[in-house]
């Protein structure tokens, strides 16, 4: 059976920008860009119309920014993954586009194969972010041991399947419980360790393991 191709939509002010990156997409088998834009505006209309898989989308753009567009474009449908592709690697706004639910966060002065990597990781449901802005996102997550209710082990065991891009769907086979019990338990296990989307859950745990 052939894979599903991979639709993406590139939103970005600078046609050059867009150009490049359709040109690398263009040479990679399974991936194919469906539509471009350089406003947010056109964006919102060409998600609609498109419904693409994934959203290229920069972070400033003439009419808004990239967590506000993250944010409607996730209203539209919640399925569609969105990657901030930018120059931009201050705490403030990286914090900011993970809160907007986010799925990916890349710099624009990445590896051409670092970039069809992340765009494949995602499409499989694994959150992405630049090497260089992991430390900033492990800091802002961070939480002091004392401040953290306790989890369980099921609730870790949750953890470990969320930070492996694992849905709801795949966990509860896993554990052989329901998805909705899974989504109950994610939402718990959220407010327990005070954050508030699967991606900053995911870096949380990551940290997490990385220390014991």
């Amino acid at each position: 059976m052939m894979q599903k191709e991979i639709k993406l939509l590139l939103v970005d002010d600078h046609s050059i920008v867009r150009w490049g990156i359709r040109s690398l997409i263009d040479r990679t088998p399974g991936l194919f860009v469906c539509g471009e834009a350089g406003t947010l505006t056109e964006a919102y209309q060409l998600v609609k119309e498109l419904m693409p898989d994934i959203v290229l989308l920069d972070i400033k753009l003439p009419d808004g920014d990239g967590a506000a567009g993250c944010r409607e474009i996730k209203k539209i449908d919640d399925k569609i993954k969105v990657i901030m592709l930018t120059a931009y690697a201050e705490d403030s706004i990286v914090l900011e586009t993970v809160k907007s639910g986010a799925d990916g966060y890349l710099l624009k002065n990445i590896e051409s194969k670092t970039i069809i990597k992340a765009i494949q990781d995602v499409a499989a449901g694994i959150s992405v972010l630049d090497s260089t802005v992991v430390g900033k996102m492990m800091n802002v997550v961070k939480r002091s041991s004392e401040s953290e209710e306790v989890l369980t082990p099921q609730e870790k065991k949750i953890l470990d399947y969320l930070s492996q891009g694992k849905t709801n769907k795949e966990i509860g086979e896993a554990l052989f419980i329901a998805e909705k019990t899974v989504r109950n338990n994610v939402s718990r296990i959220m407010k327990k360790i005070n954050v508030s989307n699967r991606t900053e859950a995911a870096i949380y745990w990551q940290r997490q393991k990385s220390l014991e």
